[in-house]
């Protein structure tokens, strides 16, 4: 992770830790960084980059910003408006863009944002160009102005979103005719997307949270605060509900019962089902080191192998590329699909489940059968430095200790958070009661040697 940008892009509180010259500042780099490379290839080619953004009511601000930065550089910015993060990458990726931008604060309240760069391959950007933006941001360089016919012109790409709903629906394999299906959206960016796709594939699609005004996204809505969702769909006599989050690159599921799919069963019903039609390639799912024991305990059972990762989806799928992987993902249901995607995509998640339902012609909750999730606890405790709490010999010595109680019967992770001053504690086990009591463990002593604020 770098000073501005980490694992999920450059996010803070619009105009507190991310501000509109911010923004500026990196449309005025990667406008000139990717002309620059254009013109040392002897192409005459302005740099083309497109740019998404969700409902924040910052958004519009930060997308006005970035784009008078680019136009400035010489590069042509092309706005797709309110969409998701995926379509970005899927757009980047198809209509040959230098690179995407996405402004979103994903699954954080309205007044946070965000600023996810995206490679011409539809990838989180990498660490050298990053490091170079950041470079640009202290002042490091200076970049010169576009002067006459070389400044930039502006697009109206809305037809990128919907050559991107177009995909979707494409992937479709099923008639969803007789499945009543209910969505949430966050009030985020998948609320004129992802009805489109469920209506145009026959469902009869209900839909919550798709009313956004600048500053209700997330708010008791979507993949983070799906208790409403639960309730929606038992009341309604759903077959099956999904929920996404702000940038709508992940998704959480309910069953026709009203109990949570989580990214963990998702994987564990996808793999299965690519493993039964022999389509699982290299037969490893990818996860984080933050997916339930009980996932692995399951797949186990069923022959399937493992990988983990640190936490966030773009080493999930650098490991995915690395080795030939095809499914992928977290608990918090970020899933990846290298067939069809090259990040998480809540909307093709969603898709991707209904396929299995309608091949299997069963509910969601008979396919979460076999996957038994352990109970876990979770505590972030926040710290004056994460580094030194988390090296603290004591600490680690307390770490140990749980781990050798457990054994084969649950897990301890410590782990620093990626975007906040916290440290996360989490035990799974056979019972809440064990993994409060040893999570308490390590909070106190976290706490004892003076690392909590």
């Amino acid at each position: 992770m770098g000073k501005y940008f980490g694992t999920d892009g450059f996010r803070g509180e619009a105009n507190e830790g991310l501000t509109a010259e911010h923004a500026y500042k990196i449309g005025r780099f990667l406008g000139w960084y990717y002309g620059e490379q254009k013109r040392k290839a002897g192409s005459a080619e302005k740099a083309r980059v497109v740019i998404g953004k969700d409902t924040r009511r910052s958004s519009y601000m930060f997308e006005y910003s970035l784009v008078g930065g680019l136009v400035a550089s010489g590069a042509d910015a092309y706005i797709m408006h309110v969409t998701t993060t995926p379509s970005v990458a899927y757009i980047a990726r198809v209509d040959e863009f230098d690179c995407g931008i996405m402004i979103t604060a994903s699954h954080n309240p309205y007044y946070d944002n965000g600023i996810k760069l995206i490679n011409a391959r539809g990838e989180k950007m990498d660490e050298e160009t990053i490091a170079q933006v950041e470079a640009y941001l202290d002042g490091a360089q200076e970049v010169p102005y576009a002067h006459r016919d070389a400044i930039g012109c502006t697009v109206d790409y809305v037809a990128g979103r919907n050559r991107y709903i177009g995909y979707l629906i494409s992937l479709g394999m099923y008639s969803f005719r007789d499945k009543k299906i209910a969505l949430d959206c966050a009030n985020g960016a998948s609320w004129s997307i992802a009805r489109a796709v469920f209506d145009a594939l026959g469902a009869k699609t209900l839909v919550i949270n798709a009313e956004p005004n600048g500053l209700n996204i997330n708010e008791n809505a979507g993949s983070t605060h799906i208790e409403g969702l639960q309730k929606f769909v038992v009341e309604n006599g759903c077959d099956v509900g999904f929920a996404y989050d702000g940038d709508a690159d992940r998704c959480l599921a309910v069953d026709e019962k009203g109990n949570v799919v989580t990214g963990d069963h998702i994987l564990y019903i996808y793999g299965k089902f690519m493993k039964e039609r022999d389509k699982l390639l290299t037969n490893t799912v990818v996860t984080t080191v933050m997916s339930n024991f009980g996932l692995y305990k399951a797949f186990d059972e069923l022959g399937i192998g493992y990988a983990k990762t640190k936490v966030g989806d773009k080493y999930v799928y650098e490991y995915m590329t690395e080795h030939g992987c095809r499914l992928g993902g977290e608990a918090s249901g970020h899933i990846i699909f290298t067939k069809y995607a090259s990040t998480g995509d809540g909307i093709l998640t969603s898709l991707k489940l209904m396929e299995v339902l309608c091949a299997k012609k069963t509910t969601m909750s008979k396919l979460c059968e076999g996957f038994t999730m352990y109970p876990q606890v979770l505590e972030n405790v926040r710290v004056k430095d994460k580094t030194a709490a988390q090296s603290d010999e004591a600490v680690q010595a307390a770490v140990k200790k749980v781990a050798d109680a457990l054994g084969d019967t649950g897990r301890i992770l410590v782990r620093e958070s990626g975007t906040e001053p916290l440290v996360r504690v989490m035990v799974e086990a056979e019972s809440d009661e064990v993994c409060r009591k040893y999570v308490d463990e390590v909070v106190k002593t976290i706490k004892d040697r003076g690392h909590a604020v």
